[in-house]
């Protein structure tokens, strides 16, 4: 496999006899099978510089020449932003929501346990209330 276009370099290399080569600019970043005639690759984190033109090329045994596939396959690589950013606004959120629902009911709790509702009734005024009857005036000295 052969990078053609923007910056022409090897990716990998398979001979017939199952040796193997995968270039440093790919290391840890390309897979492949191979199945009799059929090799299936597979790139992973691609970067912005991977973008160009890929050809399969071949080497036939007593030539020093490619053959190189008529169509190659072109990848264009965009960058993209980080969303991950998104997932843990949302467990902030959601977190922010919980602590309000358990101050809530923290309050809740302790006004209950204060029993407000006494500080909210109406006070009674003040009052002294004195028996002006006859009977209890008998025993008065002032007739």
């Amino acid at each position: 496999l052969l990078k053609t276009c923007v910056q022409p370099e090897r990716v990998l290399y398979v001979s017939s006899q199952n040796a193997s080569a995968i270039f440093p600019a790919f290391a840890n970043r390309l897979e492949y099978s191979k199945e009799e005639k059929k090799i299936v690759i597979t790139l992973h984190n691609l970067r912005k510089n991977d973008s160009d033109v890929y050809v399969c090329a071949g080497v036939f045994k007593g030539s020093s020449s490619l053959s190189v596939s008529r169509s190659g396959t072109m990848m264009m690589i965009k960058e993209v932003e980080q969303t991950a950013c998104s997932n843990s606004s949302w467990a902030i959120y959601g977190l922010t929501v919980v602590v309000a629902l358990l101050f809530s009911a923290l309050i809740c709790c302790t006004l209950y346990r204060v029993n407000m509702k006494k500080y909210f009734q109406k006070s009674k005024p003040n009052a002294v209330y004195e028996d002006m009857s006859y009977s209890s005036r008998r025993s008065t000295l002032v007739r």
